[in-house]
């Protein structure tokens, strides 16, 4: 990256736009002011870049300018796509043909529900910037989902303001960059202002552009904690999807997934609806996949490798989560933000050692007190999967042996239903190792298609996947 571009404010940023007479559009704010507009206004020269600003904050006024979108909605992502569509193609109908041929257009829109004064309500902005990228050319767009964590109005309608310019100007000079654009979103604001779980390219420049692999990009330059997407394999925004949902969850790699890992899932579902309230229809099954070591650090998975992974739960059917969370009790905090309803986590017996080791806490002031503490405070319930152990036995919770200093918490949290066992539809399914299938695969079909389902098996031929050769 340019630094001295990089380093640029959001005056300069706004400046350099207005000073270059072949960039116009149209600026549309509802619900948190109109800060965007402001910071072009402000850093002068304004008049030969911005053709019109506007913020149609009467509901019936704005349907009657951009229609009434199907889910009814006026923060989503139809409701920002469709400002941006009418502002863009306004501005090509009313001075396209007296303006120099050489322009390139712009619309930036943004739909926010910003902090009430009288209610508690989540935070949230769809923001959006539809360009040329050469003159003449037939529109992209730059999708984003906020969460505004400021704790009052004025801050988040500052905080946006920025982000607007930054993303307007990035559509303008990063376009060939997208990772650029992503780490430039957050220019000159401070940590802990704002949150975005979700990016989208769309249109002719962005072709070639893998969605998904972006949006792990935003982990990676710290504008969330964890992106997530659906088993058609969409980014999903997470207060969407877990809104009034009870949430079922599995960690691993799954590299690949197998059916020793379809039946940890199946088994946990099994358990979890016995749960008060637990009903098909309202849950939602999560693959969550850490970025992170045992440690806390990066472990380096390429996004190839992520997204190789993400394909074959998308194609069991699993909504599918990465994240850079190392302990479960932030699995949780994560879960928690979007739902009030019931959590489950399902583990294995590797994973009940870790939760019991007091390493695994080190940091935490409280200690392992302290993050159980977090772990099981309401309505949050982990179902843990047998395994064999090396003489062939059945290892389950009944045979978990905790340090001394530790056994009457272990008994403690079994008492009280924070944590159960789950069986297994099949001790076969105990001989299969994902490290053991990796190095078959490389070598070309074999007995590994007999420990991945058929649809996994299939896929990972037909894409060679994790190195396959005919």
């Amino acid at each position: 990256m340019d630094k001295q571009v990089s380093s640029r404010g959001t005056k300069e940023k706004a400046l350099r736009l207005n000073l270059d007479d072949k960039k116009y559009g149209t600026i549309v704010e509802i619900g948190a002011g109109q800060e965007v507009a402001r910071n072009f206004f402000v850093a002068g020269a304004a008049a030969g870049t911005i053709a019109k600003t506007m913020s149609a904050y009467d509901m019936k006024f704005s349907d009657a300018i951009y229609g009434v979108q199907e889910d009814r909605r006026y923060v989503s992502k139809s409701r920002v796509l469709a400002m941006m569509e009418t502002e863009f193609d306004l501005v090509l109908d009313r001075v396209g043909d007296i303006r120099s041929r050489s322009s390139r257009y712009f619309t930036y829109a943004t739909t926010v529900a910003a902090k009430s004064f009288n209610r508690k309500n989540e935070c949230h902005a769809w923001c959006g910037v539809r360009i040329q990228m050469y003159p003449g050319a037939a529109p992209s767009n730059i999708v984003v989902h906020v969460r505004m964590l400021d704790d009052n109005a004025e801050a988040q309608q500052q905080a946006l303001g920025v982000l607007g310019v930054n993303l307007i100007y990035a559509a303008y000079y990063y376009f060939e960059d997208p990772k650029m654009i992503i780490d430039s979103l957050t220019d000159n604001l401070k940590a802990n202002r704002l949150e975005i779980d979700s990016i989208d390219f769309q249109g002719p420049y962005f072709e070639e552009v893998d969605n998904q692999a972006k949006n792990i990009h935003l982990i990676r330059s710290w504008k969330t904690r964890a992106i997530m997407f659906k088993a058609d394999g969409s980014v999903a925004v997470p207060a969407e999807l877990l809104y009034k949902k009870n949430v079922l969850a599995i960690r691993g790699s799954f590299k690949p997934v197998t059916k020793l890992n379809i039946d940890m899932m199946e088994q946990g579902l099994k358990a979890f609806s016995e749960l008060d309230g637990v009903t098909q229809d309202n849950t939602v099954m999560i693959a969550e996949i850490s970025l992170n070591d045992l440690y806390g650090k990066d472990a380096n998975i390429a996004e190839k490798d992520i997204m190789e992974r993400v394909k074959l739960l998308n194609v069991m059917g699993y909504n599918v989560m990465i994240s850079d969370y190392t302990r479960y009790f932030s699995l949780r905090a994560y879960f928690r933000q979007y739902t009030q309803l019931q959590i489950g986590i399902v583990v294995g017996m590797i994973n009940i050692k870790q939760i019991f080791d007091e390493e695994f806490y080190r940091g935490l002031e409280g200690g392992i007190l302290e993050g159980f503490g977090k772990l099981f405070p309401d309505n949050t319930k982990l179902f843990v999967y047998p395994e064999l152990n090396e003489k062939g036995e059945l290892h389950d919770l009944s045979t978990v042996s905790v340090p001394n200093n530790l056994r009457y918490l272990f008994r403690h949290l079994i008492d009280n239903d924070f944590i159960a066992s789950i069986e297994s539809s099949n001790e076969d399914l105990f001989s299969i190792y994902s490290r053991e299938i990796l190095q078959q695969i490389l070598r070309g079909q074999g007995e590994w298609l007999n420990a991945v389902p058929e649809e996994v098996g299939q896929a990972i031929i037909t894409n060679k996947l994790f190195g396959y050769r005919d």
